[in-house]
């Protein structure tokens, strides 16, 4: 734990609601597995929904800041474009596992409120804006960008689903593989 209070309360948060999720995690619980009273949360947080939501956009933009390109976007093939996305998201996977499962369980929630809601369309937008590039440049299928984030997106969850709980071993050759699999899933044959 850190020695910010704050920090204490959404680290044990993430671990909890990523393992058990929002309903089954109380505020007594988080205060003990932060090492804080449950009032103290109180002080940073007026109630759970208030905490769930600052941890998911605090979750959704580490994300969103993992996929942004160091490099002007100008000029730069679609194909890279994609491979850059993707495996900026598994990095972003890799270093924060539960941060990803967290996002993944809790999207779409009636607690989250209308910015949680928008930080997370905001990030799915950055992917869709390259997949209709590459839709208009005639590269990727003519789907709707819903359906293609959902084919590498929605993969890229489960796979990592699959590494946490053990049953897959991750290494770079199988990221590199699952990466050719999906791009081929949603270009132009």
């Amino acid at each position: 734990m850190s020695h910010n209070k704050r920090e204490d309360i959404l680290e044990a948060a993430l671990e909890l609601f990523a393992e058990r999720g929002y309903d089954a995690t109380t505020v007594p619980t988080i205060a003990q597995k932060a090492n804080v009273g449950a009032g103290t949360i109180y002080r940073y947080f007026e109630n759970k929904e208030v905490l769930v939501n600052c941890l998911y956009q605090e979750c959704v933009q580490q994300l969103a800041q993992a996929m942004i390109w160091d490099e002007p976007l100008q000029d730069v093939p679609i194909r890279l474009k994609f491979k850059h996305i993707f495996m900026q998201i598994s990095k972003f996977a890799c270093d924060h596992e539960r941060a990803l499962a967290f996002i993944d369980s809790h999207t779409g929630a009636q607690f989250l409120d209308e910015s949680s809601t928008r930080m997370f369309q905001s990030f799915l937008d950055t992917i869709r804006h390259v997949l209709d590039e590459g839709k208009s440049q005639g590269i990727l299928c003519r789907l709707p960008s819903n359906v293609l984030i959902a084919i590498v997106y929605g993969s890229l969850v489960e796979l990592f689903k699959l590494i946490r709980i053990g049953a897959i071993e991750q290494s770079p050759s199988l990221l590199d593989q699952v990466e050719e699999c999906c791009w081929n899933a949603i270009r132009v044959h």
